[in-house]
C-alpha cells in the first residue's frame, strides 16, 4: 500500500470514527482486525475480529455526546503507520468512581495501525 493510500484510508477512518459512523468505520477494517486500547501502560480494552470491534465501538459510542480524534504527526511505512493523537471528548454519562457526564476529556495519544489488503488490520491505542 502507497503512503498515500495510506493516509486516505486514516483520513476515512477518522471521519468516521468523529461522526460515530461505526459502519463507516467497520467498512475499512479487516475482518480479523485486531485493537487494543492501552491507558498509562495497562491493557484495558481490546477486541479480536469485526464483531467484538463493532460491540466495543457501540459501547464506546454511548459514552460520548461528543468526540474527536485529530493527527497531529504522521509517520508512515509500507504496511504501518504510527499517528500522535489529540483526542477531545464530551462524556454523555456518568463514569462509575470517575468523571461525571459533560466533563470534556483532553488526551494526547499515540495510536499504531497496520494494513493488510488495502484495509486496516491492527490498531494499537496508547494513552
Amino acid at each position: 500500500m502507497s503512503n498515500s493510500d495510506s493516509k486516505k484510508l486514516l483520513d476515512r477512518y477518522l471521519v468516521a470514527y468523529n461522526s460515530f459512523n461505526i459502519d463507516g468505520m467497520l467498512a475499512l477494517l479487516s475482518p480479523d482486525v485486531r485493537f487494543e486500547n492501552y491507558s498509562s501502560g495497562q491493557l484495558t480494552d481490546a477486541a479480536n475480529g469485526i464483531d467484538e470491534f463493532r460491540a466495543l465501538a457501540e459501547k464506546s459510542k454511548s459514552l460520548f455526546s461528543e468526540r474527536e480524534q485529530r493527527i497531529t504527526k504522521l509517520t508512515l511505512d509500507q504496511d504501518s503507520a504510527i499517528a500522535e493523537i489529540a483526542y477531545r471528548g464530551q462524556l454523555a454519562t456518568d463514569i462509575p468512581g470517575g468523571p461525571s457526564a459533560g466533563t470534556v476529556l483532553d488526551l494526547q495519544g499515540q495510536s499504531e495501525f497496520s494494513f493488510k489488503g488495502g484495509q486496516i488490520s491492527k490498531i494499537v491505542d496508547r494513552s
